[in-house]
C-alpha cells in the first residue's frame, strides 16, 4: 500500500507543482514527492519489522526529511497509523485498517487546526476517513478503500471552490478560488494508491 502510493506521487509530482504554482510557490510537487522518496526508504532500510514500528520509523523519516510543512503532518500521520497497531503485529484485519487510518488523522489534528472548508490537505483525509468508518466487514478492506480514495478526491476537486485559510495561498484571498488544492490532491493520490495495492 505505501510502495503504491509513492509510485502515484512519483507519477504525478509535476502535475502537482502545477497546481501549487496558482496558490503556493510552485514547490508542493517537489516537496511531497521527497517526502514519499523517504516513505520508500525507510521501508527498504527496514525488512521485516512489525508494523507498528515500521510506521514509527517511517513517520520519523519523514519527519526528517527536507518536506517544508507536508513532513511534520504526514509524519504525524504515518506515526499515528502505528500507534493503532500491536507491536509484534505483522497483518491486521479490516477493523484494524480503519482504526490505523484514525488513530493517524488523530495524530495529524494534534498537528493542524485545518477542517474541511479550509483548502488544505483536510479537505481530503476527513472525507476519506468519513468513508472508511462507514464501509462495512463484509465489504472488505480493498471496497473501503476505493470509496476513501473516491471520497477524497471529490474533497480534494471541492477545494476549487474555497477560500484558503492557511499556508501562503490564505494571503491571495478570492484569487485561489477556482484552483483546486494541490495538498488535498496528494492525499487523494496516496489513497488512490493504497486502494490499488489491495
Amino acid at each position: 500500500m505505501l510502495l503504491s502510493a509513492v509510485d502515484q506521487i512519483r507519477e504525478n509530482h509535476v502535475t502537482l507543482s502545477t497546481l501549487d504554482s496558482a496558490v503556493g510557490d510552485g514547490d508542493h510537487g517537489t516537496t511531497i514527492l521527497r517526502t514519499m522518496e523517504a516513505v520508500a526508504k525507510s521501508i527498504s532500510n527496514n525488512p521485516g519489522i512489525g508494523l507498528s514500528e515500521l510506521f514509527s520509523k517511517i513517520g520519523w523519516d519523514v519527519m526528517s526529511c527536507d518536506g517544508g510543512s507536508t513532513g511534520p503532518l504526514l509524519g504525524s500521520f504515518f506515526t499515528g497509523m502505528g500507534d493503532a497497531i500491536a507491536k509484534d503485529a505483522k497483518e491486521i484485519d479490516f477493523q484494524g485498517v480503519v482504526a490505523m487510518f484514525q488513530s493517524g488523522i488523530n495524530r495529524l489534528q494534534k498537528q493542524s487546526r485545518a477542517k474541511v472548508g479550509d483548502k488544505t490537505m483536510m479537505d481530503a483525509f476527513l472525507p476519506a476517513m468519513d468513508a472508511l468508518k462507514a464501509a462495512t466487514p463484509e465489504g472488505g478492506i480493498h471496497a473501503a478503500l476505493v470509496a476513501a480514495a473516491d471520497a477524497a478526491l471529490k474533497g480534494s476537486e471541492a477545494t476549487k471552490n474555497f477560500r484558503a485559510k492557511f499556508g501562503r495561498a490564505r494571503n491571495l484571498g478570492d484569487r485561489v478560488i477556482g484552483h483546486q488544492d494541490p495538498g488535498s490532491l496528494s492525499v487523494a493520490l496516496l489513497f488512490k494508491g493504497f486502494s490499488q495495492a489491495i
